[in-house]
């Protein structure tokens, strides 16, 4: 009997005469090979590009919904890049010292990749050549966002945000939000919204092709809670509304596992994700860092040279409580035609002391859309 070590040598030198690889050489090989590239869909080049991006996440209705209603048309290239998670009020941040992972994402129709960033990210990378085969789509559409961005919301709005980048990067842009209420909404509202906007999406891709959209602006679109419902489109202004931030005092400096902090009225539809997927160390490193910025901590440290047993730490967390709106007679302000039943259209500016010439060339725009739907 010879050894087994001795064995399995003679076997492997065997093998190796007939040119066969041992069976663990064959398994070290497959775990060593570089993963496969995603394979892109194939570009109809007589079709216009959109990217979709948004700042709920790849899983939300809302992208969902837009993504469907694009294909179903059958007259675009749609792409997709959107947040790993919910970057809901990440506002105009962007990613700077941190590696941002991108992988490849399964929407039904559209090429698609979700990012370890922001929405302002996902439109940053996307524009760039770097992703994507492309470097500059038709059109950027940001949303369809859970609950709406009228007023001051959209400073803290990261699906204003992305449209906004776009803009700055000379791609026209919409940002659409649904002004979703707890216990009143419903999952299938995301459908009706996507519905709604979509004539106005279509008018707007072939006035781009003509070189007749608006070029100093994007436009923030605002669904109103029941969609199907609205009273039609409505030209508005910028609010000052937003709501009031409420800091609470807790005991400790974590939430509980899968906890979601939302706004306690369900009418902003704020949300602050806790938990989402590690999809790389810099992802999970990202959301820490992240917890710890929107987890205030005030420290109270005593004179230098005294020990830490001294330090005081507090914590308290952020929560948006819904503001009674303002007592105001004017009905073109975003927030009023909203909660009127319209679907509110607010031009958005990257250029200053020229709201006039703005509203006054979107209110042409919208007429002619409007007059052409009919």
């Amino acid at each position: 009997m010879m050894p087994p070590g001795l064995v399995s040598n003679l076997q492997e030198a065997l093998l190796n005469r007939k040119g066969v690889k041992p069976q663990h050489e064959e398994q070290e090989s497959k775990d060593n090979a570089e993963p496969s590239e995603p394979v892109e869909a194939e570009i109809d080049p007589l079709k216009p590009i959109i990217l979709v991006i948004n700042s709920d996440g790849v899983d939300s209705p809302g992208l969902t919904n837009i993504v469907e209603a694009l294909v179903r048309e059958g007259l675009y290239n749609v792409h997709v890049c959107v947040p790993q998670s919910d970057k809901s009020v990440s506002g105009h941040s962007v990613t700077l010292r941190e590696t941002v992972e991108a992988s490849s994402a399964n929407v039904s129709g559209a090429t698609a990749f979700e990012i370890s960033g922001t929405p302002v990210d996902c439109v940053s990378l996307a524009l760039s050549g770097a992703l994507f085969s492309w470097s500059k789509p038709t059109m950027v559409i940001s949303g369809i966002n859970r609950g709406s961005s009228c007023g001051h919301h959209m400073f803290y709005s990261g699906v204003v945000a992305g449209a906004r980048e776009a803009l700055l990067s000379g791609v026209p842009s919409l940002s659409i939000s649904l002004n979703w209420k707890k216990d009143e909404s419903q999952e299938t509202d995301f459908k009706d919204a996507a519905t709604v906007c979509l004539p106005l999406i279509n008018a707007a891709i072939r006035d781009i092709e003509k070189g007749a959209f608006l070029k100093s602006c994007f436009l923030n679109i605002e669904i109103p809670t029941s969609p199907l419902s609205n009273k039609g489109f409505k030209l508005t202004k910028q609010s000052i509304w937003r709501s009031t931030p409420n800091w609470l005092a807790v005991s400790t400096n974590r939430y509980p596992a899968g906890h979601f902090m939302a706004n306690q009225q369900g009418g902003l539809g704020i949300q602050f994700a806790q938990l989402g997927r590690d999809a790389s160390a810099a992802g999970a490193a990202r959301r820490l860092t992240t917890q710890k910025k929107n987890l205030e901590v005030i420290e109270s440290i005593g004179a230098a040279g005294k020990s830490d047993s001294k330090k005081v730490k507090k914590y308290f967390r952020l929560e948006f409580l819904e503001k009674q709106q303002e007592d105001t007679d004017d009905d073109d302000l975003d927030y009023r035609a909203l909660e009127s039943g319209y679907v509110a259209v607010t031009p958005q500016s990257i250029s200053p002391h020229i709201e006039t010439d703005i509203q006054m060339a979107a209110s042409d725009w919208i007429s002619t859309m409007l007059h052409g739907e009919q």
